[in-house]
């Protein structure tokens, strides 16, 4: 095969990325336990930018901010072309991821306070309600085509619910002070956005420059930034027809190969450098872990399948096109990779108590191990009960 023709078959692989991804996180774990430790974590709290606009941030900063907002600004865009003209465009279909998301973050959070309520761990009931989007959606990319199309699409929905949920949750219990100046400056921002949608205009460039002074303001906010790409993401035009390529698409395919091959391989790279300690595995069977592994395990699987039967039966929702009840079981399951927000939860519960953050990353480590392997295996398993979805 000619060299450059097996890359692009390579880059244009979904499963391709989950692979890059998963190879940095292994790169990552070793890093962090290698005589390399201490210059890695260096480099990351290394401060650049400047001082001018407040824009001197350490590269972790950077990374988890701002390559990451850009992240979120393709899943949204993906998000609203399916809401348009996808998977996602009718209420029953579109409804149900947010009664799904809303089940996978009151019953984890539920759990985690049966085990640590009255205990000194217990402001870390916020930990198991995160689900973290780039790993979730990069486990299932590797199963490709055995899983219908629409399976994907409900976990992207629910993850980005799950994950707006998530920074409210940060935002009203876990910020110490919110900067309403600058959150009101985003107000302006985003309503300039959907005006300039309101009036048709088309060129990208008109939607770039006020995204990057909304991601600007929420950063000063005190709100997690990465909110900055959704809400640009549903600002851009698009149209239902698949005939004419809207500016949205267009955005879409300019931002796929750099956000997967590029953007989420860093984030891996520089967010599971967790160097272990021998206090960490007893912190697994203290009610701090077993609330942990508890709420996002089984907390994540019961809320998602619990509240989406529920929808379903009320007749508010419908399952998922050419889905099962199998792969909903399977997607709940890979819910509960909480890994990088959970673990920024966690960071924020506990300021200052290092050996219990210690004990509660290791804790979300493991469960969010349990959740991607159950999960994979059982979304592989699925694809036996629809055998027509490898033919297509």
């Amino acid at each position: 095969m000619n060299l450059s023709l097996y890359f692009k078959n390579f880059f244009n692989n979904s499963q391709a990325s989950g692979i890059i991804l998963i190879f940095c996180v292994l790169v990552s774990l070793l890093i962090a336990n290698s005589f390399a430790a201490e210059a890695f974590q260096h480099f990351l709290d290394k401060e650049v930018g400047t001082h001018l606009f407040g824009l001197e941030y350490p590269v972790s900063i950077w990374i988890n901010d701002g390559l990451m907002a850009v992240f979120f600004l393709l899943v949204g865009l993906e998000i609203k072309r399916e809401l348009v003209e996808g998977e996602l465009s009718s209420f029953k279909n579109a409804s149900l991821p947010i009664f799904a998301a809303v089940g996978g973050m009151l019953v984890p959070a539920v759990i985690y306070s049966i085990f640590n309520s009255g205990t000194e761990y217990s402001n870390g009931w916020g930990i198991p309600m995160a689900t973290d989007i780039a790993f979730s959606l990069a486990i299932i990319s590797m199963l490709g085509k055995k899983i219908p199309n629409s399976i994907k699409i409900f976990l992207a929905a629910l993850a980005i619910v799950d994950d707006l949920g998530a920074i409210l949750v940060i935002a009203i219990f876990y910020t110490e002070q919110i900067h309403w100046t600058y959150l009101l400056l985003s107000f302006g921002v985003t309503a300039l956005l959907f005006l300039l949608n309101f009036l048709k205009v088309t060129r990208i460039i008109f939607y770039i420059i006020p995204g990057v002074f909304l991601w600007y303001f929420l950063h000063h906010s005190g709100i997690h930034a990465t909110i900055a790409g959704v809400l640009l993401a549903f600002s851009i035009p698009t149209n239902a027809s698949n005939v004419e390529i809207s500016p949205l698409e267009k955005l879409e395919h300019t931002l796929h190969i750099p956000v997967s091959f590029l953007i989420m391989p860093i984030f891996a790279l520089t967010n599971t450098n967790i160097t272990f300690t021998t206090h960490m595995v007893s912190g697994v069977t203290s009610t701090l872990g077993m609330g942990i592994i508890g709420g996002l395990v089984l907390g994540k699987l019961i809320g998602i399948n619990l509240f989406s039967i529920i929808a379903i039966k009320l007749k508010l929702s419908t399952l998922p096109q050419n889905s099962n009840w199998t792969q909903m079981i399977g997607v709940g399951l890979l819910a509960g990779i909480g890994f990088t927000m959970s673990i920024f939860i966690a960071l924020l519960s506990f300021k200052g108590e290092i050996e219990i953050q210690d004990e509660a990353k290791f804790a979300i480590l493991i469960a969010s191990f349990i959740a991607a392997v159950l999960g994979f295996t059982i979304l592989s398993i699925s694809s036996k009960e629809n055998p027509e979805l490898e033919e297509d």
